[in-house]
């Protein structure tokens, strides 16, 4: 494994570890804190979502333009600093206040996202690419695991505030770690020296990398298509947590031990989930993700059914879950690089976070409005599954036939 990628996998446990003790309990803040609806909380989430999502198309561009090392280490500056801003409007009950920290947090971590993912395609090609991505997964979410057992166990005693506090602190310190070990890329040398980057030049104009998106029909067919998938899949942050806490009642330290099993079973299963997919299409393996997301869901939806075994239903759940999760980030984290000019790296990733970040943004809005008008959990997670079949009917008949074999080969 390159060094560069090495570090990143090291950062992002750290970095995973402090976001994880605080922001998956957000939404449960709001909720038994200062009392907020589901409709209310997921209206919150989408409104939290917006910012990230209109930046981040832009930010790619930027990652392509002022360097890959640069945008990613101003990013989790940011990051951590609104962390702790979060801490402190938690302990003052501001939700103005918190509501402007998380959005912070948010859009820091999506900027960082297309730097992230041009830094790893600039240092690994073919299959190389994918296991990099794969080992820095496996990086956060050792850090994820850390973080979520840890919070569910803490804020039950020492509150949310005072582990917001702790969470920005091992921000800080991921944030120094990657500056101190990080070196810039080939394309950030090449950038900063004014060197061309690929037949056509130098490749820096703006205007050029729209027209290049814009007119890439089976790229946005696929932003499109995860976009779809994603009001389904996007329940997993938010909608299922509070589900579990406030409809199955299930305590914090569950909830963290629940997430905490998701942690480790990607760093369990990630790496042979991924060897296994080696020489095999990215899209197919999208179409296994969604369809484990929607298993879990269904799974979810059993417990009126059997309401005695409540916690088996929530562990198998996550089970799946986390299965879904590990086989779709495959695609999700290397075909956009795949499909992208070698100038447009950034730009591409950008973009598909943009597009297809708009279904993560409003998923919790319809999980929300659901869970506010359903009591049925058959019906409650049976329509939260219906965008799944768009999505995948979208890219069987649109998207499929036409993407190139060798970008499509994981």
């Amino acid at each position: 494994m390159e060094r560069n990628i090495r570090w990143l996998g090291f950062g992002a446990v750290i970095r995973a570890t402090g976001v994880s003790l605080i922001l998956p309990f957000a939404a449960l803040y709001f909720r038994n804190v200062l009392g907020l609806g589901y409709a209310e909380i997921g209206v919150l989430s989408a409104v939290i979502g917006i910012l990230p999502l209109t930046v981040v198309s832009f930010a790619g561009i930027v990652v392509d333009r002022v360097g890959r090392r640069r945008v990613l280490l101003l990013s989790l500056v940011v990051e951590a600093s609104a962390i702790l801003v979060a801490a402190y409007a938690m302990e003052a009950r501001s939700l103005v206040g918190l509501l402007a920290a998380v959005i912070t947090v948010s859009t820091a971590g999506t900027i960082a996202g297309p730097a992230i993912s041009a830094y790893v395609a600039d240092f690994a090609k073919g299959s190389e690419r994918t296991r990099g991505f794969t080992y820095i997964r496996i990086g956060w979410n050792v850090g994820f695991t850390i973080g979520v057992l840890s919070g569910g166990a803490l804020i039950g005693f020492l509150g949310f505030a005072t582990v917001g506090f702790v969470a920005g602190t091992v921000l800080v310190v991921s944030t120094s770690f990657l500056a101190f070990g990080l070196e810039p890329s080939g394309y950030d040398r090449d950038r900063a020296a004014g060197i061309p980057r690929g037949e056509a030049g130098t490749t820096y104009d703006v205007r050029r990398s729209v027209r290049v998106l814009a007119r890439d029909r089976v790229f946005l067919g696929l932003c499109a298509a995860v976009a779809l998938a994603s009001l389904t899949t996007g329940q997993w942050s938010v909608t299922f947590p509070l589900y579990v806490n406030t409809v199955l009642h299930l305590p914090y330290a569950i909830l963290g031990l629940g997430l905490a099993l998701n942690g480790v079973l990607v760093v369990v299963a990630q790496a042979p989930t991924t060897q296994a997919a080696l020489g095999h299409r990215h899209t197919t393996a999208l179409y296994l993700g969604i369809l484990l997301y929607v298993a879990g869901f269904l799974i979810v939806a059993l417990v009126a059914l059997v309401p005695a075994l409540v916690l088996a239903v929530f562990f198998a759940a996550v089970v799946v879950l986390t299965m879904g999760e590990n086989v779709e980030s495959i695609p999700m984290t290397t075909l956009p690089s795949n499909l992208a000019p070698p100038t447009e790296v950034g730009a591409y990733n950008g973009a598909f976070f943009a597009i297809s970040g708009l279904g993560q943004v409003l998923a919790p809005t319809l999980g929300g409005v659901v869970l506010a008008t359903t009591g049925s959990p058959v019906l409650t997670w049976g329509l939260l599954c219906v965008p799944a079949l768009p999505a995948l009917l979208l890219l069987r008949f649109y998207v499929v036939p036409r993407i190139q074999r060798e970008a499509n080969r994981a």
